[in-house]
């Protein structure tokens, strides 16, 4: 499986509620940064911080959380994954939709850097409801 293929993998685990394998193409000290002004937004480096600060989050915080990457491109060892991220924050039950890209880093079939761009401005109704 190419580096395109598995980031498109990792995405249809993760919308089929499959967290368990996506996991699996962490790299132990995997750095993954989630934007600034994006709930859960920081670097968390290892993956245990992953799961805790951010995996663990999504399920608590958010009803649903849908990543719904559309375009994908390859750049050898990164992967730029662009579409949108849509869903409802529990605490104000208000929805969002928006833009987003991330950038995957893999090496040796492991993601080892994930570093997430949205437009967090759309997410605001939603965080101050």
């Amino acid at each position: 499986m190419n580096n395109v293929e598995l980031v498109r993998h990792l995405y249809d685990a993760f919308a089929g509620g499959d967290v368990g394998t996506v996991l699996e193409a962490l790299d132990e000290g995997v750095e993954w940064t989630e934007a600034d002004g994006f709930p859960h937004g920081g670097t968390y480096v290892g993956l245990k911080a992953v799961i805790d600060g951010v995996f663990a989050r999504i399920g608590s915080d958010w009803d649903p959380f849908v990543a719904d990457m559309t375009e994908f491109l390859d750049a050898g060892e990164h992967v730029v994954a662009i579409g949108r991220y849509r869903g409802k924050l529990r605490a104000t039950d208000t929805p969002f939709d928006a833009e987003a890209a991330v950038v995957w880093t893999l090496r040796d079939g492991k993601v080892v850097r994930f570093r997430q761009y949205v437009d967090t401005a759309s997410l605001r109704p939603a965080l101050a409801a």
